[in-house]
């Protein structure tokens, strides 16, 4: 790998007018937001994990054909203790921190109790979500942090469990038409339960707009899951949703809590509780939108690791969706920035798509698949009653960071656009999941970033519209461009020269101008 991930990167917080090379559509304006880590080495102490950096964010902002540029880190409470003591001194996943050797004995003691009973990180360095009228800079933690989108200044500090109890919470967010929120969470031994928490965050009212009230105080719960087993919950990254249904995915990639609180005595980091356990099988729950009420049928597919999923709709009694799967847990090993400098590959990816039957199972015979879309190769099919044993169709294969267009989100899609992973991170591509046909965007020496869809106001189709995609631009000299594609063609109709270096990221979020 020709970029060097453990660079720290400069900020840029006043907005710079980009050199743009090609036509910008006039239609395009807003402001694309790109999070991910930036900082990874603080004093004389580093980070282990790329994931563990703190948090960067790029402003890309759209006006008349135009584009500006500024970035600035995030001022998380975090961000300020590692500077302040110019030394890592807030713990993250991949990463313990210990205090300074000539600490007084209090303090070790105050930094054991905070491990023990772990106080998370408000690091926000994976996405951006949008709860209410607000935007959060957000990991996987309680905490969030709201931003400024114009001028990316950190703002409050927001912690779910003042609100609900939860002590994980995912990143990627799902949003209806009437711009309601869902999200899950897991709660840790709340009441002598471990548990998932499904729940809605209601779009601001009439009478909050304009009023310093915190969306998630009207937050919902919509249902709440039992995990398989009390004290090893699953890890998650993220979950589907269509237009009645809730599918969260319960991997054996778990996370040990008893292990997690003694690993900082044992000289652990937290990311080595995870475990991933290849003789188990994954368990698919569905869940009701509106009733919270989880199907009774219990849908269970081989061992695998997800991270993100694509989309999920409903069809003629199924409910279908797709994810980005592994077969393993190798891709979170590999970005330990030890590993990174090795120059390995990435670890192999296959889109599959699953299709759950939602019809009565009553009279159907054991063995029987109940899939009947003759679109797909998905099969479910019935152990016993009230169980089935899912086996996917692979789309295609090396594909990750998968966006659509997300005005279709819960509904039948037919392009997905993504970085291809065959070897190098090198490409973005737009894959045709009817014909199975890719199409790519690639330069030499350079990176670009998740690929955004962005749709062109009253577009005549799926695909009417344009992809953004950050690059990272290692050509000696050149500069790092903001990368325009015409979302039909994958055609390049612009390119945004920021006039200095871009650095490698995780996800992003557009937000149209006047939102």
């Amino acid at each position: 790998m020709s970029v060097d991930f453990s660079r720290n990167v400069q900020e840029r917080p006043d907005p710079v007018k980009a050199d743009v090379k090609g036509n910008i559509p006039g239609w395009l304006q807003g402001t694309l937001l790109r999070n991910g880590p930036g900082l990874f080495s603080v004093g004389e102490t580093s980070y282990n994990h790329w994931f563990d950096g703190m948090a960067i964010m790029n402003g890309f902002t759209f006006k008349d054909g135009e584009m500006t540029h500024q970035s600035r880190y995030l001022r998380s409470d975090t961000y300020k203790s590692n500077m302040d003591a110019n030394r890592i001194v807030v713990s993250e996943m991949g990463t313990m921190a210990y205090p300074d050797p000539s600490k007084n004995f209090i303090v070790k003691v105050i930094t054991f109790l905070n491990h023990t009973v772990p106080d998370f990180t408000d690091n926000g360095a994976s996405n951006f979500i949008k709860y209410g009228d607000s935007y959060f800079a957000t990991s996987e933690t309680n905490y969030i942090r709201k931003i400024d989108p114009v001028t990316l200044e950190t703002q409050d500090k927001v912690d779910h469990r003042k609100y609900l109890p939860v002590n994980l919470a995912s990143s990627h967010p799902h949003y209806d038409k009437e711009g309601n929120a869902y999200n899950i969470g897991t709660s840790i031994a709340e009441k002598g339960k471990t548990k998932y928490m499904l729940f809605k965050v209601p779009a601001a009212s009439e009478k909050d707009k304009g009023k310093d009230v915190p969306a998630l105080k009207h937050a919902q719960v919509i249902c709440t899951i039992p995990c398989r087993s009390l004290l090893t919950p699953s890890y998650y990254h993220s979950f589907g949703m269509t237009e009645n249904y809730i599918i969260f995915i319960e991997l054996p990639f778990k996370l040990d809590i008893i292990k997690m609180a003694t690993a900082y005595m044992r000289g652990l980091t937290w990311a080595s509780c995870l475990k991933f356990c290849p003789e188990e099988n994954t368990l698919i729950h569905l869940i009701d939108r509106k009733t919270g009420k989880e199907f009774e049928v219990k849908y269970y597919t081989g061992a695998m690791v997800v991270y993100h999923h694509v989309n999920a709709f409903e069809d003629d009694g199924h409910v279908v969706f797709d994810v980005i799967a592994y077969n393993d847990n190798s891709l979170y090993e590999m970005f330990y920035l030890n590993k990174l400098k090795e120059k390995k590959m990435y670890p192999k990816s296959s889109y599959r798509r699953f299709a759950l039957p939602i019809r009565s199972e009553k009279d159907i015979a054991v063995g029987e698949d109940l899939v009947k879309l003759k679109y797909t190769k998905a099969s479910a099919v019935k152990e016993k009653e009230g169980k089935f044993m899912c086996q996917s169709e692979v789309l295609c294969e090396d594909l990750e960071l998968p966006r659509i267009n997300y005005d279709i989100n819960g509904k039948k899609h037919q392009f997905v656009y993504g970085n291809y992973v065959e070897e190098t991170a090198e490409m973005v591509a737009k894959f045709d999941t009817e014909n199975k046909e890719m199409v790519f965007w690639r330069e030499d020496k350079c990176w670009p970033s998740e690929p955004v869809f962005v749709p062109r106001p009253n577009g005549e189709s799926e695909d009417d519209g344009v992809v953004l995609s950050s690059v990272v631009n290692c050509n000696p000299g050149q500069s790092g461009f903001l990368l325009i594609l015409d979302a039909k063609t994958f055609k390049e109709i612009a390119r945004a020269y920021v006039n200095g270096e871009l650095h490698k990221d995780m996800h992003g979020y557009f937000v149209p101008l006047g939102s």
